[in-house]
């Protein structure tokens, strides 16, 4: 059996599994983006807030993704933790429209990146400035800065302006994550 996954795995016939953790504060639009990541078959038309924490399994065209779509809310982010060494890529998602939360965002972001299950893996990071369609958004270049993510240089990372309603932004997070 073994040669045969080999053999599937050469031909690009056998996906790679990735455990995906999604992460960032509640009302960012991680359960959307999941959802909007989903083959439009398994798509859910009513998305409603993630209470502690929910498991998504979805195929695109190379990976097979299990995500792990963790609450933003305060009393569930200290069971984050627990999904840290399971994770082999961190999708966190920041609502760029809410600009008095922002700080909130970098110290659970600073808080992850220095988890010892996380420093010292080379976890690939993606980043959704989510909600550019509200009038209150500012640019993912802002929210960079506001984030600090130039200071992170131990793990691959990239951010992408995101409408996890229209879909806009999130396929070229998941083509950098694939890449």
């Amino acid at each position: 059996m073994g040669l045969f996954d080999k053999l599937a795995g050469w031909l690009g016939l056998k996906k790679k599994e990735v455990h995906v953790l999604c992460l960032g504060l509640d009302n960012s639009g991680k359960t959307t983006i999941i959802n909007k990541l989903k083959p439009s078959n398994a798509q859910t038309q009513d998305i409603v807030p993630t209470i502690g924490f929910s498991i998504e399994k979805f195929k695109t065209s190379s990976l097979s993704f299990t995500v792990f779509d963790m609450s933003g809310q305060g009393k569930y982010r200290d069971l984050w933790e627990h999904y840290y060494k399971e994770g082999q890529a961190i999708i966190f998602v920041i609502d760029s429209s809410d600009k008095l939360r922002m700080v909130v965002a970098k110290e659970e972001l600073d808080t992850l990146l220095n988890h010892p299950d996380i420093k010292h893996r080379r976890l690939p990071v993606l980043f959704f400035a989510n909600k550019m369609d509200l009038r209150d958004a500012i640019s993912s270049v802002k929210v960079s800065q506001l984030l600090s993510l130039e200071n992170i240089k131990d793990k691959p990372w990239h951010i992408c302006a995101s409408d996890a309603l229209k879909g806009e932004g999130l396929q070229e997070g998941v083509d950098w994550l694939q890449g």
